[in-house]
């Protein structure tokens, strides 16, 4: 008789997301006429913009063509964009990143899944919390986590690090110590940041204990802040204890496109195996590369029109998220995020728990958001809003939310 994978079936309910989508289904199912303003999922409402699905077109109409058609793509992403990211992501920041340290894959959450696969299964992760529920879970199917404490909502062999209003939403260094380390910046879900000398602590901790920082940099481009780097390889020493995650989704709108990349550099290494070949070998080994139609696209985001073209979306989305930042605030809700990411967190009345509240705002304003306690135990109490929705249906969402305080 065949068996199955059991960590699987020790994951708590469905995934958070998906569990926010059956209560919106249902609800709609007994309020048809209602309508309904998503500022849940982290999903983009913006089309690509034209330098992009320019550059679309003429893929295609290369892939039409036998001189130009293209199979399979190179297992760790064409040279032309490689060399690209290298150049404009990193080196004209100052970071020393080749690209043969950059690996193109079909998106950040893959990557971010997929990469505990190449450490060992007893490697002890920690986490912030709130945190992306993908870092947890990935590691679950994995059978790293030990076993679910539902009452508390942790896992035994988790270090979670609490990010709360009291300590700035700033992760502190950890009692006990971890192999592996995951500091998603800007946060999700808090829409917080790091500081240059608030990161170099963990940069200079990881490489004291001998742990691998896994960074998420999902939502770089909407960092405003001058003392918030946009790559952890700007701080001193992070080249021999960093992994880079970043995405196309959020800073050029290719959720439906998909695409992203890892950055894992040469000096990253266990004993004398640098990280980087084993990734390299599992990414040949389990993926044929991103689609060249996509990764043609992708050059349009580096592209002179293309950047200003995205500078002005970024800066349609933040403009929500000042709407809701500013909204909420005078409506009397404790806020935060908002300046350096397109969430935006806040604190649920003391009466309710964060599922309370998420039933209340679509009850009583048909507005949907993110319970903060989907995200960990230090999530109980805050709710996450995203600025990715459209401006007019932002504004009647937040104009919704302060009548309910009128």
């Amino acid at each position: 008789m065949f068996r199955l994978n059991e960590n699987y079936l020790k994951l708590p309910g469905s995934y958070l997301f998906s569990t926010v989508a059956k209560k919106v289904a249902a609800y709609s199912d007994r309020h048809p006429e209602a309508k309904v303003i998503r500022l849940g999922i982290g999903d983009v409402t913006q089309p690509l913009v034209p330098a992009i699905i320019k550059a679309l077109h003429e893929a295609v109409e290369e892939m039409g063509h036998a001189e130009t058609f293209h199979g399979y793509a190179p297992d760790l992403g064409y040279a032309f964009l490689r060399e690209t990211i290298a150049r404009m992501d990193y080196q004209e920041r100052g970071c020393r990143i080749s690209a043969d340290e950059i690996f193109v894959s079909d998106g950040a959450k893959s990557d971010c899944g997929n990469i505990q696969e190449i450490f060992s299964a007893d490697c002890r992760i920690a986490v912030c919390d709130p945190v992306y529920p993908v870092y947890v879970d990935s590691n679950v199917m994995a059978g790293r986590t030990g076993e679910y404490n539902e009452a508390a909502q942790t896992w035994s062999n988790v270090i979670y690090m609490p990010c709360t209003a009291e300590n700035g939403f700033v992760p502190q260094l950890p009692g006990e110590t971890p192999d592996l380390i995951y500091l998603c910046v800007p946060n999700n879900p808090t829409g917080t940041a790091l500081t240059r000398d608030q990161l170099k602590v963990w940069v200079d901790y990881a490489n004291s204990v001998g742990a691998v920082i896994l960074y998420d940099a999902a939502y770089e481009a909407y960092i405003s802040q001058d003392d918030v780097p946009h790559s952890i390889y700007e701080i001193a020493g992070a080249r021999t204890c960093a992994i880079e995650f970043r995405s196309f989704s959020k800073n050029a709108g290719f959720t439906g496109v998909r695409l992203g990349f890892t950055v894992i550099p040469e000096d990253l290494k266990c004993g004398d195996i640098a990280v980087r070949s084993l990734w390299a070998r599992r990414h040949g080994t389990k993926f044929n590369g991103a689609p060249y139609i996509v990764q043609k696209a992708a050059m349009a985001v580096y592209s002179d029109e293309g950047r200003a073209q995205l500078k002005e979306q970024i800066a349609y989305y933040m403009r929500n998220a000042r709407v809701i930042y500013d909204g909420l605030k005078e409506a009397g809700y404790e806020v935060y995020g908002g300046i350096n990411a397109p969430y935006i967190w806040l604190k649920v009345p003391e009466n309710m728990t964060s599922w309370d509240f998420f039933d209340y705002l679509l009850e009583e304003a048909n507005v949907v958001g993110t319970p903060g306690s989907g995200f960990g135990p230090s999530g109980e109490g805050y709710f996450r809003l995203t600025a990715f929705g459209n401006y007019e249906n932002t504004v009647e969402a937040i104009g919704r939310i302060r009548a309910l305080r009128q």
